[in-house]
Formats: C-alpha cells, structure tokens, sequence
C-alpha cells in the first residue's frame, strides 16, 4: 500500500512528537518546575505557618498596596489603550508611526530606567523635586510613585491587544453608523465597544498581572520602606534577604496564585467568547 501524501503545512508523525516533547521538556524545566517549588517550599511547615506569613502587618501592607496600584493603573491603562487603539487602527495621520513606537517603548526599556525616569523628574534632587517639597508633595517613595512607574511599564498591554483587532474589523460598520446620523460617542458606544469588549478584557487582565508583579521600576521609586512602600514582590526579596524563608516563599505563593487566577480567567474568557459570538450569530 502506497504511503498517503504528507500536506504542505502536515510533519512526519516522529517530528511531531519530537517537536512536542521539546516543548513539554522546556515548559516543565523553565516554568511547572519552579512554580511548583515556591508552592513547596511555603507549605513545607505545614498550612499554619503559610496563613502566618501573609497575614502579619507588613505582608498585608504589601498586598493592600499591590492591590492599590493595580486597582489605579488598570483603569487608566485601560482608557488609554481604547483611546490609542482608535487614534492608530480607524484614522490616518503624521506621526502615526512613532505613536505606535512610543506605544513599545516600554517594552524595550529596562523597567529600572524606567524608575530612574521618575526619580530624575520628581526626585528631591529632580526636575521638580524643590517645588514638590516646598508644597508638600510626595511623589517618589510614596504611592504616586509606585503607581506612575506601574503604569509606565504596563501600559502597552491595553494597546497591543487592541490595535491588531481593531484594524482587523476595519471602518465599515463605524462609517455606516455615521452615515446614519449616529454620533461619534454615539458610534463608539453601539458598534465599536461591542466589537472589541473581548480584547479589551485580555489587555486589562494582563496588564493586571504584570502591574501585580512590577518589580524593578517599583524598587526605584518606592525606597523599599518595609510596611509602607513595599509592594509583594519587594516583600518577598526583603524577606529572602532576611533568611525568612517561609515568609518569602509563602508571599511568593500568594502572588502566584493571583497569577494563576488570571490567567484562568482570561482562559475562561476564550471558552465564552465563541459560544457568545456564536449565540449573537445565530
């Protein structure tokens, strides 16, 4: 019997499995191998000693304001994405180019230079350091710091997933609703919003869980000031340094869990999203 031809796009079956077992190989090695351990490693004296180590003050100080940055930098970064995703994908204008560039800078920027940004503008030796003390305005090592190198470093997330989807589904249905006599508010809310609500909640949950888990712009412009300033992930390196073992990995485990629970969302999400479509077709 004739072997049956092989498709342009189809490998030999051994390929196949070798390619696959290549990658099992690399994801067990690089990323279930580690996360297994940080979950190991808190647990290992037992449940008690966990709930301990996230509940004493400074561990709740770092996950209340972990919370709080995200809580502030992904409505903004959300916002900004729609408005960016519009200005790039549904008009043509000069400039547009570098917008997408400016869009990527944070990406090829090193998230430390982004803290040194910070401190150079707002730092007492900074740009507007001498006003911001003489009105008692604190940027860096406070709040707004954190927050403003938070965004800096996420929000292309937004965008990103925003502008490929977008120019895909092009201008027609937006300049039919025009032609209609709907307003430009009017357009975005009835045919645009509707259009993009899926890729607008993929952005806003990865960019949620890289603004949980920033770290080096955070430790510029936060100076790690334990129970006030300290983020999880500043938490975790102040408790390693410490030999607080259990503390460190059990703060670890907490924040991979939120990491988990993300992405389990965003995978709940591509599960509904062809059922809903399918149901608005139908």
């Amino acid at each position: 019997m004739a072997k049956r031809a092989l498709h342009a796009t189809e490998d030999a079956p051994w390929v196949r499995w070798t390619v696959l077992g290549l990658v099992c190989l690399f994801i067990g090695l690089m990323l279930v191998l580690p996360l297994t351990s940080v979950f190991v490693e808190a647990w290992r004296k037992g449940f008690d000693p966990f709930l301990e180590a996230i509940s004493e003050p400074d561990a709740l100080s770092a996950i209340k304001l972990t919370l709080i940055t995200a809580a502030i930098t992904v409505p903004f970064n959300a916002v900004f994405g729609v408005c960016a995703a519009w200005a790039v994908a549904k008009h043509n204008f000069r400039g547009k180019a570098l917008l997408i560039t400016l869009i990527d800078l944070p990406f090829s920027v090193s998230p430390v230079v982004a803290g040194l940004i910070y401190v150079l503008v707002f730092g007492l030796q900074g740009w507007f350091g001498p006003w911001l003390i003489d009105h008692d305005i604190h940027i860096v090592y406070a709040l707004p710091g954190i927050v403003l190198a938070t965004i800096f470093v996420t929000f292309p997330f937004v965008a990103r997933e925003l502008i490929p989807l977008m120019q895909a589904q092009g201008t027609d249905e937006e300049e039919a609703a025009v032609s209609m006599g709907a307003s430009g508010l009017k357009t975005f809310w009835r045919v645009t919003a509707p259009n993009i609500r899926w890729g607008l909640l993929y952005g806003v949950l990865l960019c949620n869980a890289r603004a949980m888990g920033e770290f080096g712009a955070v430790s510029v412009v936060s100076g790690k000031i334990r129970g006030e300033t300290d983020t999880m992930p500043l938490h975790v390196e102040i408790l390693y340094n410490e030999y607080n073992f259990v503390g460190a990995f059990s703060v670890a485990a907490l924040l991979c869990l939120l990491a988990l629970a993300t992405l389990v969302l965003k995978g709940l999400l591509e599960v509904i999203q062809p059922e809903v479509s399918g149901r608005a077709v139908r």
